[in-house]
């Protein structure tokens, strides 16, 4: 699960935001041709005039407010959904974690090739994204939890509160080091980092084909070392696509993008928060798989 609007920040910028409501680039307008009225002492004409082009008003940009407003109301809606799944899980989990992987990739991949801002599609996938995260921690919680049982684990041991809290804890000490610049973003890094998430996309997919396949509950690797080792590179890989996340966000403030622009930016930090936690709470499952 990549983040589908990397990259974009900077094209957009370059060209002013145009198609998202932005100020994009003013087209010049042809002057009217003159005419000629022949030699000296030929009647001569008025030349016609035409009203001049009214400039477009001026948009208030992106603030650092706005794209935190737009991520919490995603992630509102994400939360919401992920507990109607999590408490249907036991009888739909199946249905309800195919629906919401099979939307989140179809969506993320249409908002990602799209030109401009669908805020109804990105709300709609704030939606799938829920139905996905509450199945598949319910899943998680029933295997490790003990859930479906009449005693399960204390609250403190919960598999899915402790990925939570890792991916929390990961968050704060990302946007510290982005924050203190002791890691910056620059071409290359992102470059380095989009890379690898394309490879790690295309290994996911085929993951997650496997796993299907041969009925294995983590995929390639199982409970082992390379499967613990895969998880680890994946946490990390998550962790270093936040500082894009946040550079992203201050490349669109400075830059001027339209207020709109932040729900895209919201839907960013949604993704790879949640990518985040799902390669947190693999790696617990894992480990707690191979005691």
């Amino acid at each position: 699960m990549s983040n589908p609007i990397l990259g974009r920040v900077e094209k957009d910028a370059r060209s002013g935001y145009a198609g998202f409501g932005g100020r994009g680039r003013s087209v010049p307008q042809p002057a009217p041709a003159q005419q000629s009225y022949g030699q000296l002492g030929a009647p001569t004409y008025p030349q016609p005039t035409y009203p001049q082009a009214q400039p477009a008003p001026a948009q208030r940009g992106v603030t650092l407010d706005d794209v935190m407003v737009r991520t919490g109301v995603l992630f509102a809606i994400m939360l919401v959904v992920a507990a109607g799944a999590w408490a249907l899980a036991p009888t739909f989990g199946l249905l309800i974690w195919g629906a919401g992987l099979v939307g989140t990739l179809a969506i993320g991949f249409a908002i990602a090739f799209m030109r401009g801002v669908n805020v109804p599609l990105i709300i709609a996938y704030a939606v799938f994204e829920g139905l996905f995260v509450g199945a598949i921690s319910r899943s998680y919680a029933t295997v490790f939890d003990g859930y479906a049982t009449a005693d399960p684990v204390p609250l403190h041991q919960s598999i899915v509160v402790q990925a939570v809290l890792g991916t929390l804890c990961v968050f704060a000490a990302m946007l510290m080091l982005y924050k203190t610049g002791l890691v910056k973003v620059t071409a290359k890094f992102r470059s380095v980092v989009s890379m690898m998430l394309v490879g790690y996309l295309l290994f996911a997919l085929v993951n997650l084909v496997f796993a299907l396949v041969t009925n294995t509950p983590f995929g390639i690797g199982g409970t082992g070392i390379i499967g613990i080792g895969i998880s680890v590179f994946a946490i990390g890989l998550a962790a270093v696509t936040l500082m894009l996340d946040f550079d992203d966000i201050e490349t669109a403030i400075a830059t001027g993008a339209p207020v709109k622009y932040s729900w895209l930016l919201g839907m960013g930090l949604l993704v790879t928060l949640v990518w985040l936690y799902l390669e947190i709470l693999r790696l617990l499952g894992r480990l707690r798989s191979s005691d």
